[in-house]
């Protein structure tokens, strides 16, 4: 059991390292109207999710929902334009993380990145639950 924790664990850390890649390689590199700001947008939910299981790796049935409301209160604070009102404007680091620019269209990439995730943890259990069928 605690091997299938670690490796779990290794599983969500090996795909949020390539993730991460992705999405720096997409922000230096990538300057078109579709994979940035579309693709980039579906992948950053699914980079956030990986990063979260590395450290809650089971459980958390929800856990595609919550990544939703996390990154739409994220977006939420690009339209309240909270880095001016904080006066971090000038802050890159910030500015790249939190994002700048208020859109609805991110919101719904955020959706389309969670259903993704949610359609894979689906059908990742009932994979596991077959297997365990058959063990018996």
């Amino acid at each position: 059991m605690k091997n299938d924790f670690n490796a779990k664990r290794v599983h969500y850390l090996v795909a949020f390292i390539m993730l991460l890649i992705i999405e720096i390689l997409i922000a230096l590199y990538i300057h078109d109207n579709f994979i940035r700001p579309y693709a980039g947008d579906i992948l950053v939910v699914v980079l956030v999710y990986c990063f979260i299981r590395i450290f809650i790796p089971n459980g958390v049935r929800m856990m595609p929902l919550y990544v939703f409301i996390f990154s739409a209160s994220v977006e939420s604070l690009q339209y309240f334009r909270v880095l001016e009102m904080i006066g971090f404007t000038n802050n890159t680091f910030l500015r790249i993380v939190l994002g700048s620019v208020f859109d609805f269209k991110d919101i719904f990439c955020y959706g389309i990145g969670c259903l993704i995730i949610g359609i894979y943890e689906s059908l990742r259990l009932q994979i596991h639950q077959q297997k365990n069928n058959r063990k018996l």
